[in-house]
């Protein structure tokens, strides 16, 4: 598959059969976020493996109701958790050089992208969920305060595979020289 076709086939997926990932799988899945672009390669993201199912009750309970991925927190065969060291992208010699500020986001973004798309081309599903309470899953899950978690990201073989959705005209949003 080329990744052309691999960036128009991904799709958010919240329903998984239950077949395990292989430990090789995982493996290439975590490969994907090491070798991720970032901030002057400053590498500020951590991967949370989340396995242990009481855990995982207690990350669904930091769902926000109606929320379509809460039981895909549970129900997936993996469960990542990606966090970030605050003040490490985005900065140099302890400073901020760019109105933006701390650029763990965009990082953390770039990362989630590889891990979606590996494991797309590895016949996974996924789906970004940042909808939680955000300071309830640092608690179960311990994280210092000096990182953010800001997404789970539950992955697993597809039990289905949704259409599409239509997506904007190139000509909409291309813009040439000037806005």
């Amino acid at each position: 598959m080329d990744l052309m076709t691999i960036i128009k086939e991904r799709r958010s997926i919240r329903k998984f059969d239950d077949r395990e990932i292989p430990l090789d799988v995982q493996n290439t899945l975590l490969e994907a976020v090491q070798w991720s672009q970032s901030w002057a390669n400053t590498q500020c993201w951590e991967v949370l493996v989340i396995q242990d199912p009481t855990i995982r009750l207690q990350l669904q309970e930091t769902m926000s109701k109606g929320n379509p991925a809460a039981k895909a927190i549970v129900e997936a065969p993996l469960l990542f958790g990606l966090a970030a060291k605050l003040k490490s992208s985005g900065y140099y010699k302890g400073q901020a050089p760019t109105k933006y500020g701390d650029w763990f986001l965009f990082d953390l973004g770039l990362a989630t992208q590889n891990l979606c798309l590996t494991a797309h081309a590895l016949g996974l599903g996924s789906v970004v969920v940042g909808l939680f309470d955000h300071d309830k899953a640092r608690e179960v899950l311990q994280i210092p305060q000096e990182f953010e978690m800001p997404v789970l990201i539950p992955l697993g073989y597809p039990a289905q595979t949704p259409k599409p959705p239509k997506r904007r005209d190139i000509n909409d949003f291309t813009h040439y020289d000037t806005f």
